[in-house]
């Protein structure tokens, strides 16, 4: 007569803990994905944006008209802006550029390809540090340089090797052909940039373009901070002249910072999963326990406890396995990420993703949000089962043996 009902309580006891351990690993598992979307998704938004940054800089005037090509119309260097640009703040270079599209012809095939312009003003520390083989052209205002930098894209296709003449042909009146020499190749993983463009002596442009020393495409401003754009874009206007239009990446590649905007309403989606996951198993753990311990509560509501008391019993017991949750879930997720960040063990495909490998960026404040949202949530939908302990009837619950 006894052992049964003992076996029963040991049988209770051990599917108790069972849902509690499913309701932690539920929390601890929810947190570790969502640190680990935002890691991932905040990392790769940054690094894509900042090679495209690196490419063409994060802000550009050029000429205001309706030409799209990349035969552009000339824009007259102006000195008073060049020395008003660099002295705003946030500001970390400003340099001249020139385009001029062209054909690269060898014996077997032949591509298009874009020459851009740059001289010794140019920032070089994003290409250095992309550079695959040789070195960067060494460019100077007293001569004109025949070196050319060209992508690993280029070089594979076109069958280029360090050191080659290339030949890059224009169709224009009258046609014109100009031999460089290959000094350097780079692999920056933008692959359609890549692909279409290179890079010479500004002066080499000019002179395709029968343009003078002072006339050039445009100019590229640097910044210490992507989210300045729109801040600087707005500072610029106040003095660069009517003539030229004031672009910023982002309206120069409308799709591609679409697309990456569109990964926050992936994050904000997992978020979301995960949420409801560990909230779902939190109730329902806590609603198990509380049916299950009925002759306890009905014991202490005979002995005079108030349905809240026991209550805020109840919800302590479920924030416990919540706290628990978050904090090995914060440990495994970060340890990941960190890991990931330092070796580098996850890789993608360069040609798809633009990156050779997962990214990982800490985003402090989304990660700590998230923590205490998910916390806050969490206690906020447990105080749906705990309204079940006013239904327990002590008279009931209570059976004396």
């Amino acid at each position: 007569m006894v052992q049964a009902p003992l076996q029963s309580k040991r049988k209770q006891s051990g599917f108790s803990k069972l849902i509690i351990n499913l309701a932690f690993s539920a929390v601890c598992v929810s947190v570790m994905v969502m640190i680990l979307a935002i890691c991932v998704v905040k990392g790769y938004q940054n690094q894509v944006k900042g090679k495209l940054a690196g490419f063409h800089a994060p802000i550009q005037l050029a000429n205001l008209d309706l030409n799209k090509s990349f035969e552009s119309v000339p824009l007259e260097r102006d000195s008073l802006l060049e020395v008003l640009v660099p002295q705003q703040k946030g500001v970390v270079f400003l340099q001249t550029f020139a385009t001029k599209a062209g054909i690269i012809k060898t014996e077997e095939a032949f591509e298009g390809i874009v020459l851009k312009g740059v001289g010794s003003d140019y920032n070089w520390d994003f290409l250095a540090k992309h550079l695959k083989e040789g070195a960067l052209p060494i460019l100077n205002d007293s001569q004109v340089s025949p070196s050319i930098l060209i992508s690993s894209l280029t070089a594979n296709r076109m069958q280029f090797k360090l050191g080659d003449a290339l030949f890059v042909y224009f169709i224009q009146e009258p046609p014109r052909v100009r031999k460089f020499k290959i000094v350097g190749i780079f692999d920056s993983g933008m692959g359609e940039l890549d692909e279409l463009y290179a890079f010479v002596d500004i002066k080499q442009v000019q002179k395709l373009n029968n343009w003078s020393k002072f006339e050039v495409s445009g100019y590229e401003i640097g910044l210490n901070q992507l989210e300045d754009m729109e801040h600087m874009q707005t500072s610029l206007s106040e003095f660069v002249p009517f003539n030229m239009a004031i672009n910023t990446i982002a309206e120069m590649y409308p799709a591609l910072f679409d697309w990456l905007i569109l990964l926050d309403m992936n994050v904000l989606i997992i978020l979301l999963l995960m949420l409801a996951v560990a909230a779902i198993n939190m109730v329902t753990a806590l609603l198990i326990l509380i049916l299950e311990r009925t002759q306890m509560i009905g014991l202490l509501k005979a002995m005079g406890a108030k349905d809240q008391l026991i209550s805020e019993i109840f919800i302590w017991m479920a924030a416990q396995i919540i706290i628990k949750g978050l904090f090995f879930g914060n440990l495994i997720g970060l340890g990941l990420a960190f890991l990931q960040q330092k070796f580098a063990w996850l890789k993608l495909d360069q040609k798809s993703y633009y990156l050779n490998q997962v990214p990982i960026e800490f985003d402090w404040q989304l990660i700590i949000g998230v923590n205490f949202l998910s916390f806050f949530i969490c206690m906020i939908l447990l105080l749906i089962p705990a309204r079940f302990v006013a239904k327990v009837n002590p008279v009931k619950t209570i059976q004396f043996k």
